[in-house]
């Protein structure tokens, strides 16, 4: 009976399922390693392409052109009357002053970002933050989650932070950022301008950063030039740089933990060829007898194909399938002190799985196509032995 070739292909295919199955031991302890490994490098490509798309869609509300001054490498105050000089340029459409610092607090050995924004441009603040009165107040403070549980509020409103000279300067909680934002938010404290200068000790017409909107998104760099032209000294950041900036640091945490896993898959690459190369006597018996039923070595090598393939199939829904939970329901339990480095306020990450088919295709090419090689070559030295040796 002569069969077409997706007949033989089947055929082959039932063979190796049914060959499976009659050694389940074997085969499922490969599975659950290679779902292992598998789990591992899924998990750093969900995380990092998770925490990626986080960024870009909290950046968006950050300014298109961020204006600092520069001396001898540090950044310095500038004063609010540098800002005229950057209306100069033209197709700006808004300039707004900003403050920012870093509030070191001994108590919990912890150091918070202050933040003080323009009355005006407070309702600009991103959308997520529904149900907090904008502007603020005086004496009004927005925080991260991280942050609200560090300074253990419990039922209170109210909370004081030390000045430089050690006086108190007290802020009445007006809301809190989401759990959502806290990759960027974790540590934040907004305030008015005013309050910020107060509490960072700034005089009243200084500055830290000069904030640019332009009315026309595709003129952003070209904008940033001229600012940079009209105020030497001075560091020019737009929104997309900044972007990169993050882009490139979670990329880097990301290789540098996937390099640590590089040593766990070359294990289980070697374990997967010590076990398909070292064929038992019942195996290599099988590989005889089909030989002689009138099977040609490339049968018996699409047959350990099809049994690798199925063998690396499952094991490759069972790592995506963990690795998608590990992300989703764990947060990333397992690798977010490598992701998120070291800080007293860890951000509280809610991650929301990213589905790119160019990951998938990484983590398949990294683990299945490998594990196929190292049991299809050796599988062609036992098809190319001759019957009556092998069953002798």
């Amino acid at each position: 009976m002569k069969f077409t070739g997706i007949e033989r292909q089947l055929n082959i295919l039932d063979y190796a399922l049914h060959s499976l199955a009659r050694r389940p031991g074997r085969h499922l302890s490969i599975t659950f390693i290679f779902a292992l490994v598998i789990f591992l490098v899924a998990s750093f490509q969900m995380v990092t392409a998770s925490l990626k798309h986080s960024a870009d869609v909290l950046l968006k509300t950050a300014p298109e052109i961020t204006v600092q001054k520069m001396v001898a490498g540090r950044q310095v105050m500038m004063r609010v009357g540098d800002m005229a000089r950057v209306g100069k340029v033209f197709g700006i459409k808004e300039i707004y002053p900003r403050v920012w610092g870093y509030h070191f607090a001994a108590r919990n050995g912890a150091n918070y970002t202050i933040i003080g924004l323009d009355p005006a441009r407070q309702r600009q603040l991103p959308p997520y933050l529904d149900g907090v009165k904008m502007p603020l107040a005086p004496g009004e403070a927005i925080v991260g989650l991280p942050l609200a549980k560090l300074l253990d509020l419990g039922g209170r409103r109210v909370f004081s932070l030390a000045r430089g000279d050690l006086s108190l300067k007290s802020f009445r909680l007006a809301g809190t950022f989401p759990a959502a934002s806290d990759i960027l938010t974790g540590d934040l404290l907004v305030t008015n301008i005013a309050d910020a200068r107060d509490l960072l000790g700034m005089k009243a017409d200084e500055i830290t950063d000069i904030c640019v909107s332009v009315a026309n998104p595709a003129e952003v760099r070209t904008i940033a030039g001229k600012i940079s032209r009209v105020m030497p000294g001075t560091r020019v950041l737009t929104r997309d740089q900044i972007r990169k900036t993050y882009q490139a640091v979670f990329s880097w945490r990301s290789g540098f933990g996937s390099i640590c896993l590089l040593t766990a898959l070359a294990a289980f690459f070697i374990l997967a060829w010590d076990r398909a190369s070292g064929l038992s006597a019942g195996e290599r018996r099988e590989t005889a007898i089909l030989k002689v039923l009138g099977w040609q070595t490339t049968d018996i090598i699409t047959l350990r194909f099809w049994e690798g393939g199925a063998v690396a199939t499952m094991a490759f829904l069972l790592g995506v399938m963990a690795a998608w939970l590990h992300v989703t329901i764990g947060a990333a339990a397992l690798f977010r002190p490598v992701l998120m480095g070291w800080s007293v306020l860890r951000p509280n990450l809610e991650l929301v799985p990213v589905t790119r088919v160019s990951d998938f295709i990484i983590v398949f090419t990294f683990t299945v196509l490998p594990y196929l090689a190292a049991t299809v070559i050796p599988a062609w030295h036992s098809a190319t032995v001759p019957p009556d040796a092998a069953v002798r």
